[in-house]
């Protein structure tokens, strides 16, 4: 009937009775929901694609960079690359921790060789794919070797080792690797106590230096000093007369009368020769007299030349 109609709007009352609770539902939805993310950590805002794209693009970058080679024992070295140099390095000895040749290489006489000599003397042999080997070196022809850092003596090791009358030799600024090695070997051909070089703006003791030295650098201790002004003025104090090459000093070094002490022969660079500072600490100036004026002694001959003037005059005396 319309007079028992219920007026719009009216609450239905309750049942009787306790209602049924809602199971913690109500509690959850009120509970925060922490800080707001980052806007590169929101999967679909801007910021978040533009982060996921530049990670893509540093993936792509890294996978196709050519890798450095990393030897076994997780130091990165000096390498030689290529068939003739490989296998004139493992000729001469030169140490080595590793050889590295692609897989699939044609392997001619050279190769076959290189792979010997490594199993004679235990080298570590790793296959590796060739685009891992051109990546290390383009032109290696698939073949590397890797090479041990050269571990140098220091001054106090050569000085405590040297016999009387000693004989040193110290290079001021000598930049070509296969000079160092040549001189290595003279040194150690006229008993020399030791060969002394800089750290900086000098060659160091590279696979071309051993080479040079044809074994040399193996039976001659070798040192870097950070400062040869500094190392002459302790080999003086130890009773060493300085003698420096020079081709236009006016003393030949066949005049030279301290021969028989203990001295210290410095080499000068391949181009400016001694520098003022090592010049002004020299006792002496000497120099090799040749024919043609015009022309000059290359570092590693002239250093031959006096040290076997030297040798001579022990000898004699």
């Amino acid at each position: 009937m319309a007079g028992n109609a219920k007026p719009r709007g009216a609450v239905r009352k309750s049942k009787k009775g306790p209602s049924a609770g809602t199971g913690g539902n109500n509690k959850r939805r009120l509970e925060g929901k922490g800080p707001t993310p980052k806007a590169e950590d929101r999967p679909y805002h801007a910021a978040a694609k533009r982060k996921k794209a530049a990670e893509k693009s540093a993936v792509k970058k890294t996978a196709s960079a050519p890798r450095k080679y990393v030897k076994s024992d997780g130091l990165r070295g000096e390498i030689v690359a290529g068939r003739n140099a490989v296998l004139e390095a493992l000729r001469e000895s030169v140490p080595a921790t590793e050889l590295l040749v692609a897989r699939s290489i044609d392997v001619d006489d050279r190769v076959a060789e290189s792979l010997q000599i490594a199993l004679n003397h235990g080298l570590q042999i790793r296959e590796a794919h060739r685009a891992e080997v051109e990546g290390i070196s383009p032109n290696s022809q698939g073949i590397i070797l890797s090479i041990k850092p050269f571990q140098y003596s220091s001054f106090e090791e050569i000085i405590q080792r040297a016999k009387e009358p000693m004989l040193l030799v110290a290079l001021d600024g000598v930049t070509d690797p296969r000079n160092l090695g040549a001189i290595v070997r003279s040194a150690a051909a006229f008993g020399a106590s030791g060969v002394l070089m800089t750290e900086r703006r000098a060659a160091g003791m590279t696979a071309s230096a051993w080479k040079s030295s044809a074994g040399a650098a193996a039976r001659l201790p070798i040192a870097q000093v950070t400062n040869l002004a500094r190392t002459i003025d302790e080999a003086k104090k130890l009773g060493c007369f300085v003698v420096g090459l020079d081709g236009e000093s006016d003393t030949a070094i066949a005049d030279m009368k301290v021969a028989t002490e203990n001295i210290m022969v410095i080499v000068g660079s391949e181009g400016k020769g001694l520098a003022r500072l090592t010049r002004e600490k020299c006792d002496l100036i000497v120099s090799i007299p040749i024919s043609a004026s015009t022309e000059s002694l290359n570092a590693s001959v002239a250093t031959s030349i006096a040290l076997y003037a030297v040798d001579e005059a022990r000898r004699k005396g």
